[in-house]
């Protein structure tokens, strides 16, 4: 009987480090002499649906090692959540089809808690046709809010682009802010955990550095008492920084930017907080203000990402492969933090049933007693998550990053109409 062969997809947003993932899934299967091929699905899970698999193997050797420092989802990622069996079974049964019609035996899907919601009910559904499929979820987000894992491959890299921007605008703001600006804000992304904003905190080094002010989704935001703030820092250094989550909400609980429009997974699509703080800010004042928002450009940062990060998406792909290789399925690797001062840690595992759709909120033991800064705590949590440099291999100036082939496989089974993604 032929080797069981692995399918391999990555979903939601991408990270920096996402791609390392991935080199450590198709590195380990190459390795083990119980997987044939990886495929790895075209746009995540919409390859399987759609029998759009690459064929990783048609891939040199180095150009698969080169994702290990190359940023974004090289296979295509996708905002596409599947609904309960009670509500569309087919979809489901097409993705046992897929894999079936393939020898595919193995599935790890990379991505937050959406993604793992996935994994869960596909591990359920082969369990209940019969279908022998280890389902591993492999963590994935930016917004470092999936349980039971100390911390998501992802975060770390982002924790430290926001930090050192924050650090370097600040160093901007402060050589101008005499004659000229006198308020940055930073948007950051966090929709309802203010792990990304904390992150900013680590730019303070000693008193009076900024950011002066974090604004968090934990934390209701109170206008007066900000705007209070706001002057008495100009007052005092002459300046203010702010970093904002894109998901600070007011006392109310509604966001203080946002839209009517939700992406696929049902999420309110977020942005603009900045603008909406500088705008209150100038009428109040009369301040001259900048803002930007880190956007995409916090979660690309691949040259200067955290090297734990990276050396911790690759091991969690690789775990992954070894889970399923011993039998294991409905299981997501994680990252347990070793105890004692100086930070150490090693892969462990959790149930997808307890991670599926629960965000982890930043505690309230890591932000100030005042609500605008972060405490000692949550220094010691972040700092060794952005330790590390990994820098990828430059030529005439520029990062050199894996360009893929991306040789899809024959299909075997009759076209399946796609499905309508929302943007």
């Amino acid at each position: 009987m032929p080797k069981r062969n692995a399918f391999y997809a990555q979903s939601g947003g991408v990270t920096a480090v996402i791609n390392a993932s991935a080199c450590g899934v198709i590195e380990a299967a190459k390795a083990s002499k119980d997987i044939g091929t990886v495929y790895a699905g075209q746009n995540g899970i919409l390859g399987a649906l759609n029998e759009e698999l690459i064929d990783t193997s048609k891939e040199t050797a180095k150009t698969i090692s080169q994702l290990r420092h190359t940023p974004s989802g090289a296979f295509g990622s996708c905002r596409y959540k599947l609904k309960g069996l009670d509500e569309n079974r087919s979809e489901y049964e097409r993705l046992i089809e897929v894999f079936k019609a393939h020898n595919i035996g193995h599935f790890f899907y990379n991505g937050g808690g959406d993604s793992q919601d996935t994994t869960h009910k596909l591990a359920e559904f082969s369990a209940e046709v019969g279908y022998p499929l280890n389902c591993i979820g492999i963590p994935k987000t930016i917004d470092n809010d999936l349980p039971l894992t100390d911390n998501c491959p992802g975060f770390g890299s982002v924790a430290k682009y926001v930090a050192i921007s924050t650090k370097e605008a600040a160093l901007d703001v402060a050589s101008m802010c005499e004659s000229s600006t006198k308020v940055f804000i930073l948007e950051v992304m966090g929709r309802n955990a203010g792990w990304i904003a904390a992150a900013g905190g680590l730019a303070i080094q000693q008193d009076g550095d900024a950011p002066h002010i974090i604004i968090f989704p934990e934390i209701p935001f109170k206008r007066e008492t900000f705007l209070r703030r706001v002057n008495k820092t100009v007052k005092k250094h002459g300046y203010c920084v702010i970093v904002a989550s894109e998901g600070a909400k007011d006392t109310s609980g509604q966001y203080l930017s946002g839209s009517s429009s939700t992406d696929a997974f049902g999420h309110i699509q977020l942005g603009g907080v900045a603008p909406t703080l500088a705008e209150m800010i100038k009428r109040k004042f009369g301040y001259k203000y900048h803002w930007a928002m880190a956007d995409y450009l916090q979660r690309s940062a691949r040259h200067i990402a955290s090297k734990t990060d990276v050396e911790q998406a690759y091991a969690l792909g690789e775990a992954a492969v070894h889970f399923s290789l011993a039998g294991k399925t409905a299981i997501m690797p994680t990252i347990v933090r070793g105890k004692g001062k100086k930070y150490s840690w090693k892969v462990g595992e959790a149930p997808l049933a307890e991670v599926a759709n629960v965000e982890k909120m930043l505690p309230r033991h890591f932000i100030s007693r005042d609500g605008w800064s972060i405490t000692d705590a949550a220094r010691d949590y972040l700092a060794p998550l952005i330790t590390g440099e990994d820098y990828p291999p430059y030529k005439n100036g520029l990062p050199v990053y894996a360009r893929l082939k991306k040789v899809l496989v024959d299909k075997k089974l009759p076209k399946r109409r796609s499905p309508r993604v929302k943007s």
